[in-house]
Order: structure tokens, then sequence, then C-alpha cells
């Protein structure tokens, strides 16, 4: 369960331009189905609604829920865990795919990210601010040390950009740390949610899990029934593969475990 902030409008946004600028991202005309992610004081919710009347907030915090009911009386905001939302419900409910924006608590980035990948049939694009450590393994290319799970599971399925960094300053109070806004357009040949999709996740996670070594001796910790890996995955690192190559990995890994 998220808790609830200490305070209304902590780390809220206060520049008009960089909030204006975040908004922009968002390649949403008037009248498609938008929704904000933990809109707080509703810094950007303002300029959202303007151009989208018929948007969806949902905010954890009731505090907050109560402020913008009282300065955004059109808005419609809903009092909910963001981790807890159907997303295919809301698309139904807002008649198309989805156009999601927010600035995300940084604890749970990765949470809400997975789960709109895995409604993804329903999302069209995602532009989410996020810490820039994050923001940088999403889009790390292949030989980088960033590169990673996020980078493999992101780039599998969406064009990924990382479109600005947004400094500390721009906030009240002021984080620690540098924060990123990176936009996810999913791919139209994106495979659909699958049951071997978990597979390909494993096969991520067991590889880098020891990225230092060989895919023949990381796999074989995460499936110990493994006997052995052709030669052009054997000798190679997780950090060498392209997202499309784990692919192929797991479907062989697939068909070979079954036997």
């Amino acid at each position: 369960m998220i808790q609830p902030k200490k305070s209304l409008g902590q780390n809220f946004l206060r520049d008009p331009n960089t909030i204006r600028k975040i908004a922009a991202s968002l390649d949403a005309k008037s009248g498609d189905a938008v929704v904000e992610i933990g809109p707080g004081t509703g810094a950007m919710t303002s300029e959202l609604l303007a151009t989208h009347p018929k948007m969806v907030a949902l905010e954890v915090d009731q505090r907050a829920v109560a402020h913008l009911n009282e300065e955004l009386p059109d808005l419609d905001v809903r009092h909910q865990d963001v981790l807890t939302a159907d997303w295919y419900a809301v698309s139904e409910e807002l008649g198309g795919s989805l156009h999601v924006i927010g600035n995300l608590p940084y604890y749970i980035t990765s949470p809400i990210l997975f789960s709109l990948v895995d409604a993804r049939d329903v999302v069209a694009e995602v532009v989410v601010m996020m810490q820039l450590e994050v923001a940088q393994r999403i889009v790390a290319q292949p030989r980088t040390k960033a590169y990673g799970i996020l980078s493999v599971v992101f780039q599998r399925y969406c064009d990924v950009k990382l479109l600005f960094k947004v400094s500390p300053h721009v906030f009240f109070p002021q984080p620690d740390v540098t924060s990123a806004v990176v936009r996810l357009r999913f791919k139209a040949d994106a495979p659909p949610p699958s049951p071997g999709e978990d597979l390909f996740r494993q096969v991520v996670r067991g590889a880098f899990g020891q990225r230092r070594k060989t895919l023949r001796n990381s796999l074989r910790s995460a499936f110990p029934s493994l006997d052995d890996l052709p030669e052009e995955w054997a000798k190679r690192r997780a950090e060498e593969l392209t997202p499309d190559e784990f692919a192929r990995l797991s479907r062989y890994l697939g068909d070979v475990l079954e036997r």
C-alpha cells in the first residue's frame, strides 16, 4: 500500500516553463484518453485540463484529492493507488488507447511502468518524470554499464526517448536528485501480452543477475535443468544482447525446457 505524502505539495513543480514543457511532450489530441498519475496540487493538471477536458487523474493522497476537487471542479480526479489501476477498464471507459502522463514517485517508478507495459495493447504512450538514473537505464544501449533489465524490457515493447533533464531547482522543496522526462511509445508490432512473457523476463533477470558471467553460466544458475546453450549465445554476456536477441533466446529456452 502506498503511503500518503507527508504534506500536501511535497516536491511539487513550481516552474511554469517546465510544467508547460512536460505537458506539451504528450502526443495526445483533444478528445484522446488522457490519464495523469499523481497530480498532487495540480500544477500540471490545469495545463492538461485546458486541452483534455475529459482527462482522468489518479491520486493516492486524500488531501490532494480534496484540494483538486475544490480548485478544479471540472476534473475527474479519483482517490486511487495507481498500482491498483485497471488500465483495461479505464481505456474502455474513456473510449480509446490511453495517453499516460505524470511525475512518478521515485520508489515505485518501475512497478508503475511494468503495469503499463503489461497493458500495452490499450496504452498508446507514456510521458513520465522520474529519477535521472532510472531514465538513463531505460534508454541505455547494449554494451554500456547502464544497460540492464529495464533497458531490455522497455525497449522490447517501446520506442524510448529521454526528452530532457529536470533540475532540482524547479521543485519545492528541492529533492536531492536530478530528474528526467521520458517518453515511451508502444511499438505497433510489439507482441501482445502472453504467458511466454513471464519466461522472457525470467531469462532477462537471470542473465543480468550475474552479468559478468557468460550466458552459459548465468542462465544455468537461473535454470538448473538447462544443459547448455548454442555457441551463438553460450559465450556472450547479458549486456551484449539486444532486446530482440533476448526474445529469440527466451523462445529457444521455452522450447528446450518443455522437452
